[in-house]
């Protein structure tokens, strides 16, 4: 059985690889596929495709893109959830800021250099107009937990979160969401490391096969709001309302959607040039 690994959040977005994991969908097939949390997020998803850690990511599309031009031998092979992330801009609950102008030129919670968090904050920035040289500032803090902790103990002052993974810091007191930015394209594309797709081609296309027939059907698995309230501790309100604003995929992204998140990027100075279509993607 050939051993392939594959790393992710552990957010609800992921719940249909895991339900397909618990029911031996893979294994059925001849694969042993080792599903890898990664709490830190996209940055940390890309190192761990660099250094071959993993095969597979199921990665925010302008994480990838980014370290893909920076040199991260990787192709996307496929848009995961097609809908775009909302993203909740957040403060401690104790803080004095109210609003987006409150933060202009304060400091941003981030969870390492390229990863979602720290890209989005130039998006948040660009819709209020800031100076992207002189009002942006940012402290690592890796995760969530340090997220918690940097802002509660005043080491940062604002964080970009997915809104609803964050929601119940939110309702328990430790964060106070004070706007939303949505991301400008879809969310969550997969990835894999070139040398691996390389010889591994008939494999991939399996994984994707197997996950595709539960992402199609999964707003109609039943008390899927339950599972999904009670697997990452989310009441269940937060998650009809979740359910309804996203969607899943099983297509190639399109060139004019990878060329829009690369002029978007381009604008940020977040990436030095456009790579062209076929450097980013392999269609299987």
């Amino acid at each position: 059985m050939k051993k392939i690994n594959i790393g992710g959040v552990p957010e609800h977005f992921n719940l249909a690889w895991y339900l397909t994991l618990k029911n031996g969908a893979y294994k059925k097939e001849g694969i042993n596929l080792r599903w890898h949390d990664y709490h830190g997020g996209t940055g940390a998803m890309c190192k761990g495709l660099r250094e071959k850690d993993i095969d597979i990511a199921v990665i925010l599309t302008e994480g990838i893109i980014k370290d893909i031009i920076a040199g991260n031998p990787s192709k996307i092979v496929q848009t995961f959830v097609q809908s775009p992330l909302v993203w909740g801009v957040h403060v401690a609950a104790h803080s004095s800021y109210k609003n987006n102008d409150d933060l202009k030129g304060t400091k941003a919670a981030i969870s390492r250099y390229g990863s979602g968090s720290h890209l989005m904050a130039y998006i948040n920035a660009q819709n209020n107009n800031w100076n992207l040289d002189k009002d942006l500032d940012f402290e690592v803090i890796k995760n969530l937990d340090g997220a918690v902790e940097g802002l509660t103990n005043n080491k940062a002052d604002y964080f970009l979160w997915e809104k609803y993974t964050t929601k119940p810091l939110v309702d328990n007191g430790t964060f106070r969401r004070i706007d939303e930015c949505p991301s400008p394209w879809p969310c969550f594309v997969i990835a894999v490391n070139e040398e691996f797709l390389a010889t591994n081609k008939e494999d991939v296309k399996t994984i994707l096969e197997i996950v595709n027939g539960t992402t199609k059907e999964f707003k109609n698995i039943p008390s899927i709001d339950r599972m999904i309230a009670n697997r990452y501790e989310q009441k269940i309100e937060d998650v009809t309302d979740w359910l309804k604003i996203t969607e899943w995929s099983q297509e190639v992204i399109d060139e004019t959607t990878i060329m829009h998140v690369q002029k978007e990027l381009k604008t940020l100075d977040i990436i030095p040039r456009i790579a062209d279509y076929s450097e980013l993607i392999y269609t299987l």
